[in-house]
């Protein structure tokens, strides 16, 4: 049974049923995730990466490339050059189009905005390219399958409220990219593969959340079973062009800045960093009272017998002092729920792919 409460700031989803279910009502039964299976493969599609993982000889190998792209004037010398440095590019009419990991370097030097085929964790329907590009980083760490068997799962974000039916086209449009390429797939929420990724000595229950760059992705599981899930439309991306805006610098810039020192447990020294100070505390004033508001719509269906972990994941989790900042902010509101321990992935940064390599193997 799946039971969906609305308000003005969110739609949370509580799902009762057998374990090893996922939230759209599939089967994950558990195996000892310490074997190899060559044929899995767990893929997290971000709005600022997508991270491949695979198990091999016993341990995970991840591979990722940035979910950007941007356009430059077609010349044969530049292709030249292009393909010398080995820098990842498509043609369009008379444009190149540099993708994955170049985009940001040539941004930078261009001192303008990388592109995005994503928007807030889906399809960027103001890019005419993005389904190409989409499909060109994925066929760049994905090879086509080598065996009948395998399965591959990818992440997906939770609906967001203000379009809830652009989830269907973006989930249905990947799938049916990947089976093209001959795997048995499926989706999982972003929020539940954190759960799988970095809780299974809690027997896979405890809050998992996802803060990437398009948005933050929560789930609530107990026994693998996900009971709570939302989504809120604020990420990295959101911290990057509000402090932009009010600073008068290009987003690149800000991100770079945000990812090599920036510190929210100390004062702000310039107002790059205050700006930033004043979104991240934005972001994550949002993401606590949404949770707050979403436990409580979903109380009276919850009956949690433990304190329940919270494991904090993706890029924008791995500023400093954003778990302190979460940390405080929860102390502060009243939940129905007993919250137990919040730490940081092991790896923000892969635990979503390592999650749906979980998935996959199972």
């Amino acid at each position: 049974m799946t039971v969906k409460t609305n308000n003005d700031k969110h739609e949370a989803e509580t799902t009762t049923g057998t374990p090893d279910m996922d939230s759209q009502g599939r089967d994950y039964k558990k195996q000892n995730t310490g074997n190899s299976d060559p044929n899995a493969i767990g893929v997290d599609i971000g709005t600022s990466k997508i991270v491949f993982a695979q198990k091999k000889n016993g341990q995970i190998k991840y591979d990722s490339h940035r979910n950007a792209f941007i356009s430059v004037e077609y010349s044969s010398f530049t292709e030249k050059i292009l393909k010398q440095n080995q820098i990842r590019y498509h043609q369009f009419d008379n444009s190149l189009v540099v993708y994955g990991d170049g985009a940001e370097v040539f941004a930078d030097m261009l001192n303008t905005e990388a592109r995005r085929p994503m928007r807030k964790g889906l399809l960027n329907a103001d890019e005419a390219h993005s389904i190409d590009i989409i499909k060109k980083i994925i066929d760049d760490l994905v090879d086509s399958a080598k065996s009948p068997q395998a399965k591959l799962i990818f992440s997906v974000p939770d609906a967001p409220k203000d379009s809830p039916s652009d989830i269907i086209y973006h989930e249905a449009l990947l799938k049916r990219h990947l089976e093209q390429k001959g795997f048995t797939t499926n989706s999982i929420n972003e929020g539940l593969a954190v759960v799988f990724s970095e809780l299974e000595d809690e027997n896979f229950t405890g809050l998992g959340i996802s803060a990437g760059g398009g948005m933050c992705n929560v789930c609530l599981a107990y026994l693998s079973v996900p009971l709570v899930s939302f989504s809120i439309n604020k990420g990295g991306d959101y911290l990057d062009d509000a402090a932009a805006s009010v600073t008068g610098m290009v987003n690149t810039r800000v991100r770079s800045f945000k990812e090599n020192g920036f510190n929210l447990g100390t004062p702000p020294r310039d107002k790059v960093e205050d700006a930033l100070q004043v979104y991240h505390d934005d972001l994550i004033t949002s993401l606590v009272r949404t949770l707050k508001t979403s436990i409580h719509s979903a109380s009276s269906t919850l009956n949690v017998d433990r304190p329940i972990p919270i494991v904090l994941s993706g890029g924008t989790v791995k500023v400093k002092g954003f778990k302190d900042r979460f940390e405080k902010l929860m102390k502060e509101e009243n939940f129905p729920l007993e919250f137990g321990k919040i730490r940081i992935a092991k790896d923000p940064l892969t635990a979503t792919a390592k999650g749906a390599l979980i998935a996959a193997m199972n």
